[in-house]
C-alpha cells in the first residue's frame, strides 16, 4: 500500500483535465492571437475556458488574467497595487505573519523600496483577528494581503470581514486563495475580493497555470514586458492546453465540492482524533475552522525530516509544510508564528488528503506514524532528558 497524502503541495490530475488537454493539443494547436480560422479557433476555445474559470469563482471573464501559476500571481497583484499606491502617497502595507513565501519575500523587497509593511499576528490557532486589522489599516495604506486558507496548518481566514474592512477603508483586498479554491466555495464578487491568486495544480489541474482575478477598475501593471496578449498585462503565448485542462479541473471541483469536503473532512477528523492520542502530540492550527483535508501535528523530541523519511519508507508520502521550503533546515515561520518554540516546530508533520484517500489509509497513517514516533523518541537524548525531567515538556 502507497498512500499519497500531500495533496496541498500538488494534486495527482484530474481524468477529465487530461482528456480535456489532449483533446486541444490536437484539435486546437494554433496560437490564439492568430488571425487565420486554426487561430481564431484557439482564441475561441480560451475565451469558452476564461468564462468557465470566471463563473465557477463568481467573477467576470474580463477580470481573470492567466498566469503561470500562483506565485506569479502573488508578485502582480502586490506589485500593482504597490505601484498605485505609491503614485497616491499610499505605502503602507498589512499581510499577515503566515503567508507563502510569495507573498512575504515580494513583501520584503518592497520594503526595501521604502515601503512600510505591517505582518498581523494569528494568535496560536492561526487565525487573524479582524479587529487587528481595523486597527493597523491607515489613510496610506495601499493594500491588504491576507492569504484565505494557510497551505501549511490549514487555518481558514475570516475573509468576508476582512474585505468589508478594506472596502470601508478604501484599501485593496488581495487573497492567495492557492489552497482554498476548489476546495471551499469561494464568490469574488459578493465576497468583496479585489484580487485574488489560484493555481491549477492544487484541484487536480495541471502544473505551471494559474490565474490573477483583478476586479474591474482596480489597476494591474506588468511584471514581464512582450505581446499584448492578457489585454496587455501578461505578456507571452498562452499556454491553452493547461487553461483548457484548468477549467475542466476546477469544473469538477465545484460541481463535487460537497460531497469530496464531506468526505475528506471525516478522514480528517480520524486522523486528528488518533494522532492526539499520541503522547505529546499537538495539533496545529483550528480543529474546525481548517481546509477539510489539512492535518498538521507536532510531535515532541523528534526531527520532522527523520519522520517524512521513515514514514516514506513505510509508503506514506507526507510533508513538514510548505513544498516551497522543504530544502531549508529552518523551523516553519508558520509554526513560529503560532509561538511553538524552534525545538518544537521541528518536529512538524503535514498530512494533506483528498477525495481518493480511504479510511484504511487513515488507520495506517496512524498506527504508522505511532511506531515511527516512538521509535525515533527512543534513539533521541533530547527525548531522554524529557522523560528524566531533565527538561520540561513543552507540548
Amino acid at each position: 500500500m502507497y498512500i499519497y497524502a500531500d495533496n496541498a503541495a500538488t494534486t495527482k490530475i484530474h481524468p477529465a483535465a487530461l482528456e480535456a488537454m489532449t483533446k486541444c493539443m490536437e484539435e486546437a494547436y494554433g496560437n490564439p492571437s492568430s488571425l487565420h480560422s486554426v487561430g481564431q479557433k484557439a482564441a475561441e476555445v480560451m475565451q469558452k475556458a476564461r468564462e468557465e474559470i470566471a463563473g465557477l469563482i463568481g467573477a467576470d471573464f474580463r477580470e481573470i488574467y492567466f498566469t503561470s501559476g500562483g506565485t506569479e500571481a502573488d508578485n502582480q497583484a502586490i506589485r500593482s497595487a504597490a505601484d498605485f499606491g505609491a503614485r497616491k502617497g499610499k505605502k503602507h502595507i498589512i499581510s499577515s505573519a503566515i503567508e507563502h513565501h510569495a507573498v512575504l519575500h515580494t513583501l520584503e523587497r518592497l520594503e526595501k523600496e521604502g515601503f512600510e509593511i505591517t505582518l498581523l499576528p494569528v494568535g496560536e490557532k492561526g487565525i487573524v483577528n479582524p479587529e487587528d486589522l481595523r486597527q493597523a489599516i491607515r489613510e496610506d495604506t495601499a493594500l491588504v494581503t491576507i492569504m484565505y486558507a494557510n497551505n501549511e496548518i490549514g487555518t481558514m481566514q475570516p475573509v468576508d470581514e476582512i474585505a468589508a474592512i478594506c472596502r470601508e477603508k478604501k484599501a485593496i483586498f488581495h487573497t492567495d486563495a492557492v489552497q482554498a479554491v476548489g476546495h471551499v466555495p469561494i464568490h469574488v464578487h459578493e465576497q468583496n475580493i479585489d484580487m485574488l491568486s489560484l493555481s491549477a495544480h492544487k484541484f487536480h489541474g495541471p502544473r505551471g497555470i494559474g490565474v490573477l482575478y483583478v476586479r474591474k477598475g482596480v489597476p494591474l501593471f506588468n511584471l514581464m514586458e512582450g505581446g499584448a496578449q492578457e489585454r496587455g498585462r501578461r505578456p507571452g503565448t498562452e499556454n491553452l492546453p493547461a487553461i483548457v485542462g484548468m477549467a475542466a479541473a476546477l469544473r469538477e471541483a465545484v460541481a463535487h465540492m460537497n460531497a469530496s469536503g464531506k468526505k475528506v473532512s471525516v478522514l480528517r477528523d480520524m486522523l486528528i482524533e488518533g494522532l492526539s492520542k499520541i503522547p505529546h502530540a499537538r495539533l496545529n492550527g483550528d480543529a474546525r475552522k481548517r481546509l477539510p483535508g489539512n492535518v498538521n501535528f507536532c510531535f515532541e523530541g523528534i526531527e520532522g525530516e527523520s519522520l517524512l523519511l521513515l514514514l516514506d519508507h513505510r509508503g506514506i508520502a507526507a510533508s513538514s509544510g510548505s513544498a516551497c521550503t522543504s530544502g531549508s533546515l529552518d523551523p516553519s515561520h508558520v509554526l513560529l508564528a503560532l509561538g511553538l518554540p524552534h525545538e518544537v516546530a521541528h518536529g512538524s508533520l503535514r498530512l494533506s488528503l483528498s477525495e481518493e484517500n480511504t479510511e484504511e489509509e487513515m488507520k495506517h497513517i496512524i498506527d504508522s506514524v505511532r511506531e515511527v514516533v516512538e521509535y525515533l523518541r527512543n534513539m533521541s537524548p533530547v527525548w531522554e532528558d524529557l522523560e528524566k525531567g531533565e527538561k520540561e515538556h513543552v507540548i
